[in-house]
């Protein structure tokens, strides 16, 4: 899955936004989900989730002017892929 997806703010503090926004997500996660790596290579990030048992890996890179997702969904999560990338559309437009 790649998704791009503009931001209205300047680069340092979208990476702000995001950061923050990923502290508030952990402590939402419960017994949901489990965060195996959360790694930044300076202004991408490298992540790896749980979720019901199915793995997502990716990256989530911060430019000028997008947030840059490219992710590996499990097999049977593709068929709602349109879906799920505009639930994360709507999250990343709201970091603004």
């Amino acid at each position: 899955m790649h998704l791009q997806v503009p931001h209205k703010s300047n680069k340092i503090s979208a990476l702000t936004k995001v950061k923050l926004a990923l502290q508030h997500g952990k402590s939402q996660l419960g017994e949901h989900a489990t965060i195996d790596e959360e790694r930044w290579e300076g202004d991408t990030l490298h992540f790896a989730a749980t979720l019901q048992g199915k793995q997502i890996t990716g990256t989530l890179q911060v430019t000028d002017r997008d947030f840059v997702i490219d992710a590996r969904l499990p097999l049977l999560w593709r068929i709602f892929e349109g879906r799920i990338e505009r639930m994360i559309a709507e999250q990343v437009k709201a970091l603004g």
